[in-house]
């Protein structure tokens, strides 16, 4: 790599480049650069799928968060770093990515006749274990829809925590102070890390290098308000080092507190410009369809909608203060889809109508109409191969035309699946 992982950073920040489309840009916030960086004095971050925090504490390692299945890579990153060991553990949320490297950490504990390293989290995080137990099939589907892995598998063993806490808990681990703090934000289980002697902040997910993880089609309730208070409480602190969940670490009081204060303002606006409209009388739809981001955001490095977007942000609002009703009668109880798409496909003249109209809509520039028109059609016409194949098309160009992953992997999920039906229907 021909930039650290900081003078990256600092570039993206000075010059407000883009990260970029979803996958497509090494700046992208799920790009995992492979390496291991000294930060400041014996702080090193390791940049993997979920990065890792490697803090020495002169008695041995504390790793904030631990990486995902495939553990050895970050084992082998910190080693490459410190061969002191690891003392010390701590889980920012239950997501895989963030706690499944445990294990190999465990075992060279055990092989060297060291007790394995302690694991501290917050007390919610045994249950999201045992609800990913009970929720394994599902989890392996959305996910495998959202990364485009159909070989994805959802773990049903974790590394349960020695220490749990409620709202916060001090350690003093070697010569440092490590301190963690519960907030409500991407998961209900979620710890932020401050360990002052370092001036050091570790997020976890609550910073990311995008627009937060807030609000997740596929995924259970986020916090925004409570996520936004958490950010302001972490820039009081006046960090001169922030490590992310995911994304390039950040190194400058300036640039840490320009980047906590701005993702709290986009949070809090998407907040009260939904309760606004909520407390007027509006429909999900209106809301929808009228909150924005401040122009003055817009522009950030780190705030581009490259894994979630505002409008999904705004649905999770909507869904934790209003509920799952949007306001209009005829979704509340409503005919199964198929059934009203038949019924609309008689009125026009037939599916193969509405797959027409589609395609002119999209050509016309309308994708969002233009989705509409072509679901009824597939509905109606759930084995027609022609709907289908242009369903594929409109689907997959909408799957291009999007900028964040979660958009365009259910998109060309979809896609893909009036494809296979394509492709089956002419022995293909």
């Amino acid at each position: 790599m021909s930039e650290t992982l900081v003078e990256r950073s600092n570039r993206l920040l000075t010059q407000g480049a883009s990260p970029g489309g979803a996958g497509g840009s090494r700046n992208h916030p799920l790009h995992a650069y492979g390496v291991v960086e000294e930060i400041s004095d014996g702080v090193a971050s390791v940049s993997s799928f979920a990065n890792v925090a490697v803090v020495d504490s002169g008695d041995g390692l504390v790793l904030v968060d631990t990486g995902g299945p495939v553990g050895t890579q970050v084992r082998d990153l910190v080693r490459s770093w410190s061969t002191a060991p690891v003392t010390d553990a701590v889980y920012t949320h239950g997501h895989i990515d963030h706690v499944l490297g445990t294990d190999v950490f465990d075992a060279e504990a055990e092989e060297a006749g060291r007790h394995r390293p302690r694991v501290i989290a917050h007390e919610a995080i045994e249950p999201r274990f045992e609800r990913y137990c009970l929720t394994a099939g599902y989890n392996a589907s959305i996910n495998r829809r959202q990364f485009s892995d159909p070989d994805l598998n959802w773990p049903t063993r974790y590394r349960y925590p020695d220490d749990t806490y409620a709202e916060r808990f001090d350690a003093r681990v070697g010569d440092l102070t490590v301190q963690l703090h519960h907030a409500r934000g991407e998961t209900d289980d979620h710890t932020w890390v401050w360990i002052p002697e370092k001036r050091t902040l570790c997020t976890g997910d609550l910073f990311i290098w995008c627009v937060p993880n807030a609000g997740n089609p596929q995924k259970v309730q986020r916090y925004a308000r409570d996520w936004a208070v958490a950010l302001r409480t972490m820039a009081a602190l006046s960090p001169e080092v922030l490590l992310p969940g995911h994304g390039l670490p950040i190194v400058g009081e300036a640039f840490v507190q320009a980047a906590l204060i701005d993702t709290a303002d986009l949070l809090d606006s998407l907040v009260d410009q939904t309760l606004a409209l909520m407390n007027a009388g509006a429909m999900l739809d209106e809301v929808l369809h009228t909150v924005a981001v401040p122009e003055h955001l817009t522009s950030q490095a780190y705030l581009q909608p490259v894994y979630d977007e505002p409008e999904f942000v705004v649905r999770n609002i909507w869904r934790l203060y209003g509920g799952w009703y949007d306001g209009n009668p005829a979704r509340l109880k409503p005919a199964p889809d198929a059934v009203v798409a038949a019924e609309l496909a008689r009125l026009a003249g037939g599916a193969g109508v509405l797959a027409e109209r589609a395609q002119a809509v999209a050509a016309d520039g309308d994708v969002r109409l233009a989705g509409h028109l072509i679901e009824l059609a597939g509905l109606a016409a759930p084995d027609d191969p022609g709907v289908h194949r242009v369903r594929a098309e409109l689907l997959q160009q909408r799957a291009l035309g999007e900028t964040s992953l979660m958009a365009k992997a259910i998109y060309g999920a979809a896609a893909r699946d009036s494809t296979a039906l394509v492709e089956a229907a002419h022995g293909d």
